[in-house]
């Protein structure tokens, strides 16, 4: 799969101070380079109302993307208190 970020989600990644937390989206973006569908991706759901919306849970943060043929883009990366404000 190609993976492709927004701006928006590399600056939030840029706002990250906790090395546990960086360490776990190291993880799950590995997991999803290696992916060779989305059922391989682990903790993946796909968001109701947008037909290419899924998000990963890590801890209390979300990672959102957009999947669409082989394409991943990571779209944002927030507090469950404030992904579902912005995305999709």
């Amino acid at each position: 799969m190609k993976i492709f970020y927004t701006k928006s989600v590399l600056k939030d990644f840029e706002k990250l101070k906790d090395k546990k937390l960086k360490s776990k989206i190291k993880n799950v973006l590995m997991n999803i380079k290696q992916a060779e569908n989305l059922q391989d991706i682990q903790g993946l759901k796909k968001m109701s109302g947008h037909p290419a919306a899924y998000r990963v849970r890590i801890g209390d943060y979300r990672l959102a993307l957009y999947f669409e043929g082989e394409v991943v883009e990571i779209a944002r990366f927030l507090k469950r208190s404030d992904i579902y404000k912005v995305f999709p």
